[in-house]
């Protein structure tokens, strides 16, 4: 594999702000090397001859941007994390009408379903606005389809099983239409079109849906960026979400520095104090 130099990483950088709104100045210089490294080799090329490619044509640039991007999610996975969700994070808002609830950098969707399954079997699915985003359109086009062709069945059931622990009264099947033979699994219409997904840089910092969340989701994405960057998100965050709000993040990342003292802390669930 090519080894890039420092000035190359800065000029695609460039490059793609300077024909663009994207800004990966703030991505964390070891992520992007490894996916600027891959980029050219997928594509048999230099830094320059990418770059020249950026500037000339817009469609290159976006799937260089989408290819760029990390998509990686699954059906209640980690488990741990989503049965303190339902045991102790959805009853707090139980009373409130609407529970806003924003997926920032859902990817393909599954981790808002897993949500939405949880609120349907508590009885708040119609009490909740849900919403996703991310900013890669092919893998929200994926999200609103419901439709995933995986091979990973066995394990989205097992991650089902362990997060209810014999206590679930329903089976997974009850939300998705399941086919081995196809290896596809299909979100039921009861689930379908509950969220709202949009395409968002959260880089941007700037709340697409213009209010006040009860639950924010923005898990393996801020890993991606630099500490500055995650800082300024966090920040972001805070001030779009209700008194007593709910953050869940990654099991790799935290919140370091001042900004943390704002939030309680519970394992990755933060809560806004």
């Amino acid at each position: 594999m090519m080894k890039l130099t420092k000035n190359e990483i800065e000029q695609f950088i460039d490059a793609i702000d300077s024909n663009s709104n994207y800004d990966f100045s703030e991505y964390s210089i070891k992520s992007f090397t490894r996916r600027l490294e891959k980029l050219t080799m997928d594509y048999n090329c230099s830094v320059d001859e990418l770059v020249k490619k950026i500037s000339a044509n817009n469609k290159f640039l976006e799937e260089i941007v989408k290819s760029i991007t990390v998509n990686t999610t699954e059906i209640f996975r980690d488990p741990e994390i989503w049965t303190t969700i339902k045991d102790d994070i959805i009853s707090k808002y139980q009373f409130e009408d609407p529970i806003n609830i924003w997926h920032a950098g859902s990817s393909t969707g599954q981790e808002v379903y897993t949500m939405l399954i949880l609120l349907k079997q508590a009885g708040l699915f119609n009490n909740a606005d849900v919403y996703g985003t991310d900013l890669n359109t092919d893998v929200l086009n994926v999200a609103e389809s419901g439709k995933y062709k995986y091979r990973e069945i066995d394990e989205y059931i097992q991650n089902f099983d362990d997060t209810f622990d014999d206590t679930a009264n329903f089976k997974l099947t009850d939300y998705f239409e399941i086919s081995r033979k196809r290896s596809l699994m299909k979100v039921k219409p009861l689930l379908l079109n509950k969220a709202i997904y949009q395409k968002h840089d959260l880089t941007s910092l700037q709340n697409p849906f213009g209010k006040k969340f009860h639950i924010i989701f923005c898990r393996n994405v801020l890993i991606y960026f630099n500490h500055e960057l995650q800082n300024k998100i966090f920040e972001f965050f805070l001030d779009n979400m209700v008194k007593g709000g709910t953050l869940i993040i990654g099991k790799h990342e935290g919140i370091l520095g001042e900004i943390g003292t704002k939030f309680e802390k519970y394992g990755t669930i933060y809560v806004k104090k």
